[in-house]
């Protein structure tokens, strides 16, 4: 395992390593939403560098990373925000800009998480979890989409 910060697309590591990973995982900056719970007094504070700023942001790197992951290997996009913007719409922005990649059911990628509410992602809630708000989704460069 090798973890590495990656802020840009234009970053020289990610051309080097072009299509060299099985598994790359994007822990993306975010409003921080999903932490509400323990953070009560985050939400009356400004989202840091506001969803204009990091709604793009999260969308480069997103990219970045895809450029890491080699054919048939998985991109894991996450995030502490329960915020639609910065998650289901993340991701269908970036497959409708990527087609090479598809999304693996969190049921087929990760079966013991079968909790989540909805059948592509993983998304937990506060008020249904008992735990912090968090988003992920397993997107699959290449190979077959699953079958619906």
């Amino acid at each position: 395992i090798e973890t590495r910060l990656l802020a840009s697309e234009r970053d020289r590591w990610v051309k080097r390593h072009k299509g060299a990973f099985d598994r790359v995982l994007v822990d993306a900056p975010c409003s921080g939403t999903g932490t509400w719970r323990r953070n009560p007094d985050a939400r009356w504070r400004a989202l840091g560098p506001g969803l204009d700023n990091l709604l793009p942001l999260q969308a480069e790197i997103l990219a970045s990373a895809a450029r890491l992951v080699k054919p048939g290997g998985r991109l894991v996009y996450a995030t502490c925000s329960m915020l639609a913007e910065e998650n289901e719409e993340q991701v269908a922005a970036f497959l409708a800009a990527h087609p090479a990649f598809h999304v693996v059911p969190v049921r087929e990628a990760a079966p013991q998480l079968s909790f989540s509410a909805h059948p592509d992602h993983l998304a937990l809630t506060p008020a249904r979890h008992d735990t912090d708000g968090f988003f992920a989704a397993v997107l699959q460069r290449g190979g077959p989409p699953p079958a619906a």
